[in-house]
């Protein structure tokens, strides 16, 4: 009995102990006050500022090429310290740091030499990189550190800049954080077609991984705002930026795609020129391929419901049956343009495939695409490809007439 009780204190002591130790916090933590956190980086061609110059005259250079200027968005303890005391009109809510260099890892530690608050990424939301470095170099080198960094977020949301990216990173609003306002602008999609799904950093990696080509939602940047325009093309071979779909053609892919979820089709009625306004409640897009012998071919059906939700014709019935199907045809003519605007433009102008046609060529005949894979953007130029569209108004709001 005497042997039984001592092990059941042992084993209460030991208890006590595993107790006590969940209480005495993260023993290897920062204080949050400590640390500058990264919420957004910029990527550019490499351009020193006025400030690295001055360091270099003055001993504070180190050996490097100039090769790429990455551009941190930080918010540091003295920024929100002062944002929540001072408040005023020209307040910002972040700090922007540039380091230009040759290595994205050494550029990190460079700023530990300028900063008494180390620098953190797991907060990291997005990403941006400059057309001009795009060009130059692949995607799976400029993004290769933060890929291999444990603490660097999968989730930051990967964007294209038509332009210089660091300026995507600024703003002229007080209280405005430019990385929080870009990661959140991505949740528009349901309003517009004009918006790609948005690409994290893990799913760029698959993409990189895979060689096909894709697009990166392009934002661009004047007087301190900021606008979604388009996308940039980037080849699958090379990983590198080869050009841009602009807004309308972005649009025509989506619906090539069928991933909208909201959005508007605008066009003017071809007897009466006046303006006709579709607005998107559902859409869904079906890509068949075919095979016979070498020769590959796809279809594509469209089908879409929405409302009527603008209409400056002032003749003919809103309610009346001909009038709606007139409205119908009109936007579907409009779909049908879009369409072909943007395949002629992945097909002739850059050769490359960035709607998904491979992946259903992979899926329904897997053999005909081990045999073509290798060179698929070059053979899908030159593949036919048909599509319809099929758009039903079922709504046409509150106005309107039966004459």
């Amino acid at each position: 009995m005497k042997q039984t009780s001592n092990h059941v204190q042992f084993l209460l002591v030991l208890l006590s102990v595993f107790l006590l130790v969940p209480l005495a916090g993260c023993w290897s933590s920062h204080e949050i006050d400590e640390r500058s956190l990264g919420v957004g980086v910029a990527l550019d061609k490499g351009k020193e500022s006025m400030i690295e110059k001055e360091f270099d005259e003055q001993g504070g250079g180190y050996a490097r090429k100039n090769l790429i200027t990455s551009t941190y968005q930080l918010i540091t303890p003295q920024v929100a310290s002062s944002t929540t005391k001072q408040g005023g009109p020209q307040q910002k809510s972040y700090v922007n740091v540039s380091e230009t260099g040759d290595s994205a890892f050494q550029m990190l530690r460079e700023l530990s030499l300028r900063s008494d608050t180390p620098l953190t990424s797991p907060h990291m939301k997005v990403m941006v990189i400059g057309e001009a470095l795009a060009r130059s170099y692949s995607l799976e080198q400029l993004v290769d550190q933060s890929l291999r960094d444990n603490d660097f977020r999968p989730s930051c949301l990967m964007f294209i800049s038509k332009g210089r990216a660091s300026d995507t990173l600024e703003s002229k609003t007080a209280g405005v954080i430019p990385a929080f306002r870009l990661s959140a602008m991505v949740e528009n999609a349901y309003r517009t077609t004009r918006i790609l799904p948005p690409m994290s950093l893990i799913k760029l990696e698959s993409q990189i991984q895979s060689r096909s080509s894709f697009l990166l939602q392009n934002v661009v940047s004047a007087n301190g705002e900021i606008k979604f325009a388009g996308a940039g093309i980037i080849k699958g071979k090379t990983n590198k930026m080869i050009g841009f779909l602009n807004e309308e053609e972005l649009d025509g892919l989506t619906w090539i795609i069928g991933k909208g979820k909201g959005g508007l089709v605008k066009d003017f009625d071809k007897n009466t020129g006046q303006l006709v306004v579709y607005e998107i409640e559902s859409m869904k897009s079906h890509i068949q391929p075919h095979v016979k012998g070498n020769n590959i071919s796809f279809d594509v059906h469209i089908e879409s419901v929405g409302r009527l939700s603008e209409s400056w014709m002032t003749s003919g019935g809103t309610f009346n049956n001909q009038f709606l199907q007139n409205a119908q045809k009109t936007s579907e003519k409009k779909v049908k343009h879009l369409v072909r605007n943007v395949l002629e433009k992945m097909q002739k102008e850059y050769q490359v495939d960035v709607a998904g046609f491979g992946n259903r060529l992979r899926i329904k005949h897997p053999r005909v695409w081990m045999r073509v894979k290798e060179n698929w953007d070059q053979t899908f130029s030159g593949v036919p490809i048909n599509y319809d569209v099929k758009l039903m108004i079922k709504d046409y709001g509150a106005s309107g007439s039966t004459k």
